[in-house]
């Protein structure tokens, strides 16, 4: 007699009742990009439906996100001045900054990630210090720490530094704990892949290098065993969560995360993704709905505990519907 597997899928209630994986909207965290100007609220050509915002518009923002009931907001921005040290990123009055003290003034309950690199800052587009056209690994370290530090002055609950060089967790620990941030997490983009999946958010950012790559500090797509390695040393150095990316490529290493290590585990579904849900829906191939629920919830399945996802305000919505 063979079983009957079909019992339990016979109806919604029963499939609702048996259900492994739950989304919310407690699982995501949007980023969003701050630019310098006024009055600024334009759709970013590479990810629609995601805009460039002006601190000045940042209310409208706020409020959908509260509304979305949506967990927190990552903060990247877009300076007006770039030079070879980044030094807009470590500004006080710099962009993200002002935008994290904006979004604190008008809701000082909502969650706030700021992301620590430099690419967007440097006239190089690389995410630490050049010298001779090689990115300088130490050199780097004492400004990312200074990027980190400026942005817990602003007011961040939580930094996530994403430039992939070795010791960054440490020193940024470090520098937190020295100057009374003890209670600012570290989010550490811990296993952050050298993907092709970036192309969209580059656009937006205007972080694409002036030359070479980031093969020499993001990780090559073909290594597992390697992510495992770099997320031990951020743990070891005081990450509070680590960090994969992207998420639906590298589904395998989120679940050999969650299997390793009792830790938090956040996974970002990246700009590439974003675009290819997107497009592929507005052609009709498609559903937008089902296929982006679909997606995130094997990101959710896989051991990810938060989701970084430009979808976050209309998975929540979306929810909504079918609850």
């Amino acid at each position: 007699m063979y079983k009957r597997h079909r019992r339990l899928r016979e109806n919604a209630a029963i499939r609702s009742l048996i259900r492994e994986t739950i989304l919310n909207p407690s699982d995501f965290i949007l980023p969003i990009f701050v630019v310098e100007g006024e009055n600024i609220k334009k759709e970013i050509p590479s990810l629609k439906g995601q805009y460039h915002w002006s601190v000045d518009r940042l209310h409208e923002l706020v409020a959908e996100v509260k509304e979305a009931k949506v967990n927190g907001i990552m903060v990247f921005g877009l300076p007006d001045h770039k030079d070879d040290i980044g030094s807009s990123a470590f500004d006080e009055k710099g962009i993200v900054q002002r935008a994290v003290s904006k979004i604190k003034e008008l809701e000082k309950d909502m969650f706030v990630v700021t992301d620590v690199c430099m690419c967007q800052y440097t006239s190089h587009g690389h995410c630490g210090i050049v010298i001779n056209e090689k990115i300088h690994n130490d050199d780097s370290l004492k400004y990312i720490a200074q990027v980190a530090l400026s942005h817990a002055k602003a007011g961040a609950d939580m930094v996530a530094p994403s430039d992939m060089m070795d010791g960054r967790v440490r020193v940024i620990r470090e520098i937190l704990d020295k100057n009374n941030f003890h209670h600012v997490s570290i989010m550490s983009y811990s296993a952050k892949y050298s993907s092709a999946m970036y192309g969209p958010f580059r656009a937006a950012a205007h972080s694409t290098p002036q030359f070479g790559d980031r093969k020499t500090y993001q990780m090559d797509p073909a290594n597992s065993k390697e992510a495992l390695r770099e997320i031990e040393s951020d743990i070891e150095e005081g990450a509070d969560i680590v960090m994969v990316k992207p998420a639906i490529f590298y589904l395998d290493i989120i679940r050999a995360t969650n299997d390793r290590y009792n830790m938090p585990i956040a996974a970002y579904n990246v700009s590439g993704e974003y675009a290819m849900l997107k497009t592929a829906a507005e052609h009709g191939l498609i559903d937008e709905r089902n296929g982006v629920l679909e997606m995130l919830t094997s990101i959710k399945r896989a051991g990810a505990d938060i989701i970084m996802t430009y979808f976050a305000l209309d998975a929540c919505k979306w929810l909504r519907e079918i609850q």
